[in-house]
Parts: C-alpha cells; sequence; structure tokens
C-alpha cells in the first residue's frame, strides 16, 4: 500500500482557496477545504476537479490523473473535525484582517507545521499578533488562477523563524512555483507594483487617453506583459483592486487613491469577470 501523502487544509472555498488546493492535491498532498457555506461547499468539488482536468488535457497530469487526484480532496464545514499536526494550513478567507485573525487562530490550535496566510496586502505582523506562537506563521501570496501562475510571494513577519521560510520555500518548489521572500510592508512586492500600474490605467480610461484594449496592447506589446492591467483588474475584480487600494492609501498615502472611476464601477456592480461585465464584456 502506497504512503500517504503530507496532508494540508485550505480554509475558504472562494477562487483562490481553489486554486490553492488543486495546485496541493497536483503535488501529493492529501488536502481537505474548509467551506462553512453549504452551497460553495457542495460546488467545490466540481471546480476543483475543473482545474484538474484542465491539467490533465494540457499534459501536467498523467492520462487518467485528474480523477485519482480529486480522489485525495475532502471536504468540511469546519476546522473542528481535522486531526492535529498537518504539514500546512494555509487560510483563503477575504481580505478582512478580523476575519483572518480569528480564522488563523482557530488554524493554530491544530498545531500545523507551516501556517500560512494568502493575504495580498494585510500586514503579516499585524496578523500574527493574534498568534500565541508566530514562530510557523508565514505569507503565502498565490497569485490567481493559481494553475497558470507560476509566482508565489514568502513573506515574512518579525517572528517567522528561519526554518519556516525554508520550508515554505520547499513547499512552493513541489508544486513547480518560483517563490520570491519578502518582508513584511504595505502591499508586499507585487500587490504594491500591481495596484500602481493598475490604478494609472484606470485613470487614463477616466480621462479618456485611450480605449481599455488600446491600454492594454501598449503594456502587452511595448512591454511585453502577458496581460494588460484593465483586463487583469477584471480578473482580480475591480472590488478587491479597490479594497487594496484603499488599505494601500491609508497605509502609504494617496497615490494609491482609487479613481472615482473604479469606485463607480463597483458601486455599480460592474466587477469584471465575476460579474459579466468591467472593463470588459465576459461571456
Amino acid at each position: 500500500m502506497a504512503e500517504p501523502g503530507p496532508r494540508a487544509i485550505v480554509i475558504g472555498a472562494g477562487t483562490m482557496g481553489i486554486g490553492i488546493a488543486a495546485a496541493l492535491l497536483s503535488a501529493d498532498f492529501a488536502v481537505t477545504v474548509i467551506e462553512p457555506d453549504d452551497a460553495n461547499r457542495d460546488s467545490t468539488r466540481g471546480l476543483v476537479r475543473s482545474i484538474l482536468d484542465e491539467s490533465e488535457r494540457r499534459g501536467k497530469l498523467d492520462q487518467g490523473g485528474a480523477e485519482a487526484v480529486a480522489a485525495r480532496l475532502a471536504l468540511a464545514g469546519a476546522l473542528s473535525a481535522n486531526d492535529l499536526g498537518p504539514e500546512l494550513i494555509v487560510e483563503a478567507v477575504p481580505e478582512s484582517s478580523r476575519l483572518k485573525r480569528q480564522v488563523l487562530v482557530e488554524a493554530e490550535a491544530l498545531r500545523p507545521a507551516i501556517l500560512a496566510s494568502n493575504t495580498s496586502s494585510l500586514s503579516i505582523d499585524g496578523l500574527a499578533e493574534a498568534l500565541s506562537d508566530a514562530q510557523a506563521f508565514v505569507g503565502l501570496h498565490f497569485f490567481n488562477p493559481v494553475a497558470a501562475m507560476p509566482l508565489v510571494e514568502v513573506v515574512r513577519s518579525k517572528a517567522t523563524s528561519d526554518a519556516t521560510v525554508a520550508s515554505a520555500l520547499e513547499l512552493v518548489h513541489r508544486l513547480g512555483k518560483e517563490p520570491i521572500v519578502v518582508r513584511d510592508a504595505p502591499g508586499f512586492a507585487s500587490s504594491r507594483l500591481g495596484l500602481a500600474l493598475g490604478l494609472e490605467a484606470i485613470r487614463m480610461v477616466e480621462e479618456r487617453v485611450a480605449e481599455p484594449t488600446a491600454i492594454d496592447r501598449a503594456m502587452e506589446l511595448g512591454y511585453r506583459h502577458p496581460i494588460g492591467p484593465l483586463r487583469l483588474t477584471d480578473l482580480v475584480g475591480l472590488d478587491v483592486r479597490l479594497d487594496i487600494a484603499t488599505h494601500l492609501a491609508h497605509e502609504l498615502g494617496p497615490r494609491f487613491e482609487p479613481p472615482r472611476l473604479l469606485e463607480e464601477m463597483v458601486a455599480d456592480g460592474r466587477l469584471g469577470r465575476k460579474s459579466g461585465q468591467g472593463f470588459y464584456h465576459w461571456e
């Protein structure tokens, strides 16, 4: 009988949680996804399977491998049903400091080897303050879509141990991705730079400098970006971009103040791909 693989728990079955779960399953982890919402939990298995099926079609999994990999997925409504000592717990709940702190405190009680947050902008030091011992706590910032994006930011807090950072780097390599290590700072490296470009692109639309397609093509063809900043904003979600901009404006000053157009589009429910309409129309 084959030895059981390492255990991982992913908290939250949103877009990022599902993508992270699929990546861990593909790397031979046995994964439990925690999702308290019944409807979201019921749809999780099918969404994870669709990612694995696509990986199989692209040759990243052996023929017929998606079914075997998906068999290692378990679903639960709460953390309390899980055994102690998983190799990894990663929270991927919405970007609320209060909610993340609550979830992390519950997760710490299971004594994982690595306790991680997938936050894209909240302070890892700030989240660590809720924990009794934050040496095993680290930021693991995955990018959407997880299956396609090769980068993971490993964000260390003041309390994160060198051993935890080393284990996190080993984990990222096991997932077939490339890690960079950054210290805890508002927006880390990627969100800060990516948001600055995205906000300026939105201001250019607001000022009628050019149409969204032209602005995106300028960055794709002129600077070799694989995707333009406005299409990327649609994929990330305009509401997510607005939340991050508001947070960074508070932390870093007015250069991150969200454009009025972004605020108006979010108020109108034009959130990008998930709502069907953003800077582009999505089927």
